[in-house]
């Protein structure tokens, strides 16, 4: 371990990231996007410490012992764990089918330097298809707000309490439509967050509201895309509550779901029923998974200007 912070915040971390089967790689001072300080951590599975790694940003100063923060903390590191063990814990899938990497934050959430009435974190957003060569790469450079009045639900605008709904949000945008993946970035994208992503009556946040069907061409986009082309056939952590949350489903669901398809043959699934992997017969549909991400980055695509790109114009 190579952390060279000597604070309670680090103390803090160190002790929170043991709990959860996680060692703290490296900790040093870093700052925000808005040049507030922040305390910037590397952590990794204790068991396996040169394997995947994430990244950990806090206001310096913040008290993730704090009764009231100490067990969403807690919550965080241990699924954060769970996704370690992934063969890319970075990538997320949408319902449409892009398998989606989410890189680069800069935590916590800031006041908007544009004088509204938001908090804003920025980040990145980058397709994820197995083949493309990295220069090539499509994505997004996201800055996702929320209004100060909206921010009264999170606890705080902390990485592990807003991370979650964040990449939900991107994803959700994503299902929309309403953001363009490009080779070059392009300028910052704006997700917003706002009440309608959130039932006040339920205290919980919703994304889509999903069939059982849906979710289980979801569980099978996800192990053909995490297991099948960016794992080599390892398996993935299919019970995670993220997606539950952006399904508007339960993990029981979701490993009920992952039983039946294990059922019939087209993925193969731990005894515990949390982690899958790809099949051959899973993976013969990838001309349909191939499909299904085109079509979903042609639904991205704003479509106002082909006649003027085609040379159609009057003008």
């Amino acid at each position: 371990m190579a952390i060279a912070l000597n604070t309670k915040l680090a103390e803090g971390v160190q002790k929170a990231a043991a709990e959860a089967g996680l060692a703290v790689v490296n900790g040093q001072e870093s700052a925000g996007f808005n040049g507030i300080p922040t305390e910037k951590y590397t952590l990794a599975l204790v068991s396996a410490p040169e394997g995947h790694t994430f990244t950990l940003e806090l206001s310096a100063g913040f008290d993730i012992t704090a009764a009231n923060i100490a067990p969403a903390v807690r919550a965080y590191l241990l699924e954060s764990a769970k996704r370690l063990t992934n063969p890319r814990p970075d990538v997320f899938v949408t319902l449409g089918g892009l398998p989606v990497s989410f890189t680069n934050w800069q935590w916590p959430f800031h006041l908007s330097v544009s004088g509204a009435d938001t908090y804003v974190v920025h980040g990145g957003a980058t397709l994820e298809d197995g083949k493309t060569a990295a220069d090539q790469y499509l994505k997004a450079k996201v800055s996702a707000s929320m209004t100060v009045t909206f921010a009264e639900v999170v606890a705080a605008p902390e990485q592990p309490f807003a991370e979650g709904f964040i990449y939900n949000a991107v994803r959700k945008i994503l299902d929309q439509g309403q953001m363009e993946l490009t080779k070059s970035g392009g300028n910052r994208q704006v997700v917003p967050v706002t009440t309608r992503y959130y039932s006040a009556k339920q205290g919980k946040f919703i994304f889509n509201d999903t069939t059982a069907q849906q979710r289980a061409d979801y569980l099978l986009s996800k192990i053909y895309w995490l297991s099948g082309v960016l794992g080599g056939g390892a398996p993935v952590w299919i019970a995670d509550p993220r997606d539950a949350q952006y399904l508007n489903t339960t993990v029981e669901e979701l490993k009920k779901t992952a039983e039946s398809l294990a059922g019939e043959g087209i993925l193969k699934l731990d005894p515990k029923f949390e982690y899958a992997s790809s099949t051959e017969p899973l993976m013969a549909h990838h001309a349909e998974y191939e499909h299904h991400l085109q079509d979903a980055l042609d639904f991205t695509r704003p479509t106002f200007n082909e006649e003027m790109r085609a040379g159609h114009t009057n003008m």
